[in-house]
Order: structure tokens, then C-alpha cells, then sequence
């Protein structure tokens, strides 16, 4: 049974970093497809990140430029860094996890990618940030 968990949320002050990571037991994040999403209090579920297994990344365009997205293959960790905190940032985070089945993970538009929750079947319970003003 696959499960996926996410650490590090908190409460942290605008313009502040937080460091999210994500571990899983029974599924691999090497050559498979990851992401992060949020859900903010009384909103849908939005997609923040996800990277796609050739390394090309897709960001929100609120977080572009202060978001970074990473995988430590070696020890199985998802990663998103979070700089320059806003309070628009309030939310659960959760980590989410798919099947490659050794193809690209996401739709291709050139080189950008466009994702969606349909594309992860493993998810995390979530991990809250607060971004206090």
C-alpha cells in the first residue's frame, strides 16, 4: 500500500521561507510523476508545482520565481522551497504522486507542461502553511 506524507508546514511571517518535504513508502518518486498542490480555506485545490520526469517543471504563476520544486532520488524526498512567503499562501499543501509508465507524466505544450490532480494517484494528507501579514 502506497503512502505519502508531507513535512516541515508552519506558520511563518510574509516574505518568509518555509521548506516542504514529502516521503512515501511503497512507491518510488524517481522516473515517476510529482507535484505540489494547495488548498486554501473555502477554495478548490490548486496545482503549485509539478515536475515531470525529464526534470521539466510547471509552476503556478503566482509562486513563479519563488517556488522551487526538487527530488533527492537517493533518499526517495520531494521537495518545495518556499521563499518569499504571502499571505495568499495560507493553506493545506499536499504532496501528490503518479505513474510515469515510462512516458512523459503531463500534457506537452513546446516545453511547458500543464497539470492537473487527474494526473497523481497518490496523495498526501497534507501539511498546513500559514503566512501570517
Amino acid at each position: 500500500q502506497v503512502q505519502v506524507q508531507e513535512h516541515g508546514g508552519g506558520s511563518v511571517q510574509s516574505g518568509g521561507s518555509l521548506i516542504l518535504s514529502c516521503t512515501s513508502s511503497g512507491h518510488t518518486f524517481s522516473g515517476n510523476c510529482m507535484g505540489w498542490f494547495r488548498q486554501a480555506p473555502g477554495k478548490e485545490r490548486e496545482g503549485v508545482t509539478a515536475l515531470d520526469i525529464d526534470g521539466i517543471t510547471k509552476y503556478l504563476d503566482s509562486v513563479q520565481g519563488r517556488f522551487t520544486i526538487s527530488q533527492d532520488n537517493a533518499n526517495n524526498v520531494l521537495y518545495l522551497h518556499m521563499n518569499l512567503l504571502k499571505p495568499e499562501g495560507t493553506g493545506m499543501y499536499f504532496c501528490a504522486a503518479g505513474l510515469s509508465h515510462g512516458r512523459y507524466c503531463y500534457p506537452r505544450f513546446g516545453k511547458q507542461i500543464a497539470f492537473s490532480q487527474r494526473d497523481f494517484s497518490f496523495w498526501g494528507q497534507g501539511t498546513q502553511v500559514t503566512v501570517s501579514s
